[in-house]
């Protein structure tokens, strides 16, 4: 059970025991499906229906409008991710919700405030080709651990120097779901898909020189694989890898 969902089973076994009347129950749902803040309409219904409360993409928001929209999901005690953040908005939300810790690396703003229920049988495994391409990697991973799945990280364990992805062959075949961070020429999803049979998730990157156009080779390079089996989300999208991920280990774990 996710938290949205204890959430409203709490508002209704109250109501049931009669600790809470109506008009109460109906002050705690009045927000549902979606709170306006006017620049904003934030889904209270998304964790319902998802599985996860709504995830705050923080580029192209003010630093106010981020304190804004935490502090609203907040009060509803869902667990927060915000992604992309700047220092500025992160040090804005943290000042409405001071439990909430943010990452430099990845640029991810968390608040968890309910227990995370672990989904999967087995870890989601989050490898990245080069050091430049860690901010991604860490974005998908801390991303699916927030989801609850447990993750295990292999970092710069790039095609150029293949001895050391084949120093952690075990982790690959042990993994239920794997996401592969790249950019250059984006060759580590293609190597890494004829390790193993579990679904391969590959991420392409802005790193690199400057025919890799921003990203662009590494995504062409990833569409075109030759491994089967293994998709692609956009160029740094770690989020949507690692929300693939969850559903997919969540999935595996029925």
């Amino acid at each position: 059970m996710n938290s949205f969902d204890q959430w409203i089973r709490e508002v209704l076994e109250k109501l049931a025991a009669g600790k809470l009347d109506i008009a109460g129950a109906l002050a705690e749902l009045k927000d549902l499906p979606y709170e306006d803040l006017g620049f904003a309409k934030l889904d209270h219904h998304r964790g319902l229906r998802g599985g996860f409360p709504e995830v705050v993409l923080a580029e192209g928001k003010t630093a106010e409008q981020i304190a804004a929209i935490v502090q609203r999901l907040a009060a509803k005690q869902h667990n927060i991710l915000v992604t992309r953040a700047t220092p500025e908005q992160a040090d804005a939300a943290i000042a409405v919700a001071p439990q909430a810790t943010y990452d430099r690396l990845s640029r991810c703003l968390r608040l968890v405030q309910q227990a995370i229920a672990p989904i999967g049988k087995g870890p989601v495994l989050v490898l990245c080709a080069g050091t430049a391409d860690l901010p991604v990697a860490e974005e998908a991973a801390i991303t699916a651990e927030l989801m609850g799945n447990r993750v295990e990280r292999v970092y710069d364990v790039g095609v150029a120097g293949i001895h050391r992805l084949f120093g952690n062959i075990e982790k690959i075949r042990a993994a239920s779901v794997l996401i592969v961070v790249a950019g250059m020429e984006g060759a580590l999803p293609s190597v890494v898909g004829g390790l193993t049979d579990r679904p391969v998730i590959a991420v392409p990157t802005s790193a690199g020189y400057g025919a890799s156009f921003g990203g662009v080779a590494a995504l062409l390079g990833m569409l075109n694989s030759c491994v089967g089996g293994a998709v692609t989300v956009n160029i740094d999208n770690g989020f949507g890898a690692a929300y693939a991920a969850t559903r997919i280990n969540r999935l595996q774990g029925d």
